[in-house]
Order: structure tokens, then C-alpha cells, then sequence
């Protein structure tokens, strides 16, 4: 690998979670955060929605003492409230939906919280602007340094 080739790996690049059971987790955060499995070795699976050089890693362990439990939870954006809509209908019927959906206005935006199987909080979430307050800060900071 070159320096070129870990450009890509500057900044946050993962976080990682215990699950009891990988596949569970994997079917999970396929359905409900269009990510899918990128690396696979004994007892670890790495999950990317392919939007930026970011995954979930999750490692099996024998159980979870400690989920990320609202308000600790991983943010997931979606296109629309209509698939949020559609994605805690789908929660609740699998059991799994915690709270919403709900509209707090801009910038919490429309969500809802689910629950994985290991019991970690995932907010999905429509209208949040996180992509534009980014880019309005780095706006800012270029601005600031030409005056």
C-alpha cells in the first residue's frame, strides 16, 4: 500500500461493536442501513453503505454487557421520511423499533430509533443537514483564512 492508496484513510474511519451473533447483526444493519459485509475474518465482519471510506466492525463475543443505549446510538441518514416511514413499519413488526418515527424539525430532522440485536441504538434518519453544516464549517474556515 502507498501513501497514495491511505489518502482515503485519514480521519474517522470505523467504529466497533460487539454482537453475539454476526450474521443476525449483518442481516440487521443490511435491512435497516443498506450496508453490507466488505471484510470477513474468524469472528470480526466489516460493514460499509459504500457513501465514504467508513465501517461498522463488529466482533463476536460471547455477550454484550454494554450497548450503545439511547442516547449513545449510530446515525443512519435516509433519502426520505418516507423511507422512515416504511423502515419502522417494518421495526415494529420485527420487534426491533425503540421510539418514532418523530419530527423534531432542522436540524434533529424526522427519525426513529431501532434497536439491533445486540440491543445497540440505531437512528435512521431524514433532514438532519449533517453533509451541509460539514461543508458550511469548511466554508467558514476557508472564508477565515482569506481575510
Amino acid at each position: 500500500m502507498t501513501d497514495a492508496d491511505s489518502a482515503n484513510d485519514v480521519g474517522l474511519t470505523h467504529v466497533a461493536l460487539p454482537a453475539t451473533n454476526l450474521e443476525a447483526s449483518a442481516a440487521f444493519y443490511r435491512k435497516y442501513a443498506k450496508m453490507q459485509v466488505v471484510h470477513r475474518r474468524s469472528e470480526v465482519v466489516w460493514l460499509s453503505d459504500k457513501t465514504r471510506p467508513f465501517v461498522i466492525v463488529l466482533m463476536e463475543a460471547p455477550d454484550v454487557p454494554f450497548p450503545l443505549m439511547p442516547f449513545a446510538h449510530l446515525g443512519v441518514a435516509c433519502a426520505s421520511r418516507e423511507a422512515i416511514d416504511d423502515l419502522a413499519r417494518s421495526a415494529k413488526e420485527d420487534g426491533c423499533l425503540i421510539a418514532g418515527p418523530m419530527d423534531y424539525g432542522p436540524p434533529v430532522g424526522y427519525w426513529a430509533f431501532l434497536r439491533d440485536p445486540d440491543g445497540h441504538t440505531v437512528e435512521i434518519s431524514f433532514g438532519q443537514e449533517v453533509g451541509v453544516t460539514v461543508e458550511q464549517s469548511r466554508e467558514s474556515v476557508f472564508e477565515n483564512r482569506k481575510r
